[in-house]
């Protein structure tokens, strides 16, 4: 449960959340999203409270990639990501237009090779790719994702921070809860730390991933070291 939480989500910026188990990150992450509308206080994309928003409306704007997707049904991984461009159709047919941005999404996330493949025979990382190229081929202003590198390996874990990275550049704004601080600080512009559903830290990752921190809010004892202005963890 959220307490007191009172934030200003901005663009251009690569925000990730941190915070233990229970903290509230991805209640949080679903009342930004417009997915529970059931919340006491005031959340507002673009000035209009977000549960006030029309659906369609708001899936142009904001693209939401859960933690894991589940499908029973025999959708290719192509498939998949052309479902992103729901919220733009206006006719039964994909454009000119839905099939480039279907192939840039593609190509950014490293699925065209399995773009021929059912999705339910990918791995759990080659799922969250395909999911992450739905949510950009969307074409989203806002781009949210819960734990996107779970599932996926160190190559794509590392790939996955460095194009949400340089989305923000590209002025999205774009919002990852993570468990993993050492890519929060390695990547994020601005870390949000979460602790009984208090903003316990906020700021940038030098400000928030400290020593101090980390045993206060998480009961780690952790050494902190520098690299080129960032920081990383080293766990006793």
């Amino acid at each position: 449960m959220l307490s007191e939480v009172t934030l200003e989500l901005r663009p251009a910026e690569l925000t990730t959340i941190v915070g233990p188990n229970g903290a509230g990150k991805s209640t949080l992450l679903s009342v930004v999203s417009g997915l529970r509308h059931g919340y006491l206080g005031s959340c507002k994309y673009d000035g209009r409270e977000i549960r006030d928003w029309p659906r369609r409306e708001l899936a142009r704007d904001l693209a939401f990639v859960p933690q894991s997707l589940r499908l029973d049904f025999p959708f290719l991984a192509e498939e998949i990501v052309t479902m992103g461009r729901t919220p733009h159709g206006e006719g039964w047919f994909e454009t000119d237009e839905d099939l480039a941005a279907v192939d840039r999404a593609m190509t950014g996330t490293d699925t065209q090779v399995f773009r021929g493949r059912d999705f339910r025979s990918l791995s759990g990382g080659e799922r969250q790719r395909v999911v992450l190229a739905s949510a950009l081929a969307q074409e989203p202003k806002v781009l949210l994702l819960d734990e996107p590198t779970t599932f996926l390996d160190l190559k794509h874990q590392i790939s996955m921070y460095r194009l949400l990275r340089d989305l923000a550049r590209s002025g999205l704004m774009v919002i990852a809860v993570t468990h993993d601080l050492n890519l929060a600080a390695a990547y994020g512009d601005r870390v949000i730390a979460l602790d009984g559903g208090r903003v316990a830290a906020d700021g940038p990752p030098k400000d928030v991933v400290t020593e101090a921190n980390l045993r206060g809010i998480f009961g780690v004892d952790a050494r902190l070291h520098q690299s080129d202005g960032r920081s990383w963890i080293a766990y006793d």
